[in-house]
């Protein structure tokens, strides 16, 4: 699979020197392939014999095969084009597929002038590269055809009361060691391992099958998180967000930028709801999203003063217009049974007891998903990056519809307000090669006809069939949240819609609004045109003037 963004391009050149050791030979694993090419490998009569040549270095491999890519029939490394490397892959893709088996994992190097492999640590060919080589793991089984139930999750509450040490509690069915250890599992930064904060979104993926939960032994390994994709019928997926004030923006994104089924808001017992806690809770309940409160930390306090932070947390989501339940008192079932946009399940927790994370599991387990959308195929772009061999990736939620590797698709709007033609060549989730993916899935999809530089957040992957219409402004009804004064007309916040981050300037109907008011308004992305559609929520913030609003109409004022 491609699974290896710029920067982890492999400088360990042992899998391809055992590979080159090992052979070519009858009766083994390992198959050498100068180049792969549709037109003449795809051919009349040419499939057939690849297929069946695949199907026995599997078979000799006991269920795995090494194809060396970019390297002469006697193992001479030549090294190729990126893009005539990228289309090997494909064609190697399409010859697993019609074998029953898949590619599970894909190493390459640049090849210097002198023919000798290097590393190649920026993730392009490099000023000394003539070419690529690479060596491509394929396993029996046909990709991953995922039919199963899966949520989203998005995670919220303040810096320390213990989001990502609960989710690593969660993901693995380890307790904490009390001092944050689960949540090294969703740090994926150094200087995050290293100040035990969050910086960006994190992924966390576990499940469960006729026999219970299925978790993850290691998060760091990319095949543990494909092992659980594969064995879960159910699968539960959290974007883990950012507790720090400076980091809100981020948060922000997190909660309005996925196609999330449920929040899951976190409140630790030794400190109680915070200011942040207040704004986090805000923004959870003014998309609608059903959420779940969890107490953490329940070990390190006294009951006194854990049933003193349940009443504080009661007391929040009354002020909120929310009604509180508790589920240590009514119980799972009823959580279940009447959780929606007004009632909020109570959950005490501690990742170091591993008290209350069994009701999470149950309550994971059985909830209905919320976020499936029916209709034509739409993602909007969340990250991007460039992987050797593959090209450019585009990452997001599906908001949509079903994609297929192979969809002719389109990417936009770019600056100018146009769309690209591109084509979905392959999809992964959570490491794993899928052939599909539908609504409310975290993916990525790798993109011929687009450039990475050429990709950014904020756009959408549409079918190609499609009449998308880009637009600079829109109506929309905002209500105020906090604001020191007034907004007046032509108010300047950042809207976050989708994954849609930009500056845009605010017209409300009656030239002002109050802190607390609702109101019809026109708002104008400063800088360029975005896909925008009725009822499509949103935030926006300035400084700690926080709003929310709903998309009613999209049609140009003339």
């Amino acid at each position: 699979m491609w699974s290896k963004p710029p920067g982890e391009m492999s400088a360990d050149r042992a899998a391809l020197r055992r590979a080159i050791e090992r052979g070519e030979r009858e009766g083994g694993s390992v198959e050498f392939k100068e180049r792969l090419t549709r037109a003449v490998h795809l051919g009349d009569g040419r499939l057939e014999s690849l297929v069946a040549q695949l199907r026995h270095r599997v078979l000799s491999g006991e269920g795995e095969a090494t194809y060396v890519v970019g390297v002469t029939d006697d193992g001479g490394i030549a090294g190729i084009e990126p893009e005539a490397f990228s289309e090997s892959m494909d064609v190697l893709s399409l010859i697993a597929e019609e074998a029953g088996a898949h590619i599970d994992d894909v190493e390459t190097w640049g090849v210097g002038e002198d023919g000798t492999a290097t590393s190649n640590p920026d993730g392009g060919r490099g000023e000394d590269a003539a070419g690529l080589v690479g060596v491509a793991t394929l396993s029996e089984g046909a990709v991953l055809d995922v039919d199963d139930d899966h949520i989203v999750v998005g995670t919220a509450g303040h810096v320390d009361h213990g989001k990502s040490t609960l989710v690593g509690s969660l993901v693995t069915g380890d307790p904490d060691d009390g001092q944050g250890g689960t949540r090294s599992f969703l740090d994926v930064q150094p200087h995050e391992m290293e100040r035990g904060l969050s910086a960006d979104l994190s992924y966390g993926v576990y499940g469960f099958d006729e026999d219970g939960a299925v978790r993850m032994d290691n998060p760091h390994r990319k095949s543990d998180r494909a092992r659980v994709v594969q064995e879960a019928d159910r699968l539960v997926s959290f974007v883990d967000t950012v507790g720090h004030e400076p980091w809100l923006r981020t948060t922000i994104r997190g909660l309005v930028g996925q196609k999330l089924d449920y929040g899951l808001l976190v409140v630790a017992a030794d400190d109680g709801p915070t200011k942040t806690t207040r704004e986090h809770l805000g923004i959870l309940l003014a998309t609608d999203l059903p959420t779940v409160v969890a107490v953490t930390k329940t070990d390190a306090v006294t009951d006194g003063r854990l049933a003193e932070v349940e009443r504080e947390v009661e007391r929040l989501l009354r002020d909120a217009d929310r009604t509180p339940l508790s589920v240590e008192r009514h119980g799972v079932e009823a959580a279940i049974e009447e959780i929606n946009e007004q009632v909020v399940p109570v959950v005490t927790t501690s990742a170091v007891t591993m008290d209350g994370l069994a009701v999470l599991d149950e309550l994971f387990e059985r909830l209905p998903k919320t976020g499936e959308a029916t209709g034509d195929f739409s993602m909007y772009v969340d990250r991007t990056y460039n992987v050797t061999g593959v090209g450019a990736v585009a990452s997001g939620t599906v908001r949509s519809g079903t994609v297929a590797a192979g969809d002719e698709l389109l990417v936009g709007p770019l600056a100018d307000g146009a769309f690209r033609e591109v084509e979905a060549r392959s999809i992964e989730m959570h490491y794993h090669r899928v052939e599909s993916a539908s609504a409310g899935r975290i993916v990525g999809i790798a993109l011929s006809g687009i450039g990475e530089p050429d990709l950014e957040r904020g756009m959408v992957l549409v079918p190609r069939d499609a009449d998308p219409t880009p637009v600079r402004e829109f109506t929309a009804e905002v209500m105020v949240l906090n604001h020191p004064t007034r907004i007046h007309d032509g108010y300047e916040p950042v809207v976050h819609l989708e994954t849609v981050s930009e500056t845009a300037s605010i017209h409300p109907a009656g030239g002002q609004l109050l802190p607390g008011d609702s109101g019809t308004a026109r708002v104008r992305f400063k800088f360029r045109p975005y896909l925008v559609e009725a009822g499509q929520r949103f935030v926006f913030r300035e400084g700690r003037s926080k709003g929310v609003g709903t998309v009613t109409d999209v049609t140009p004022v003339e």
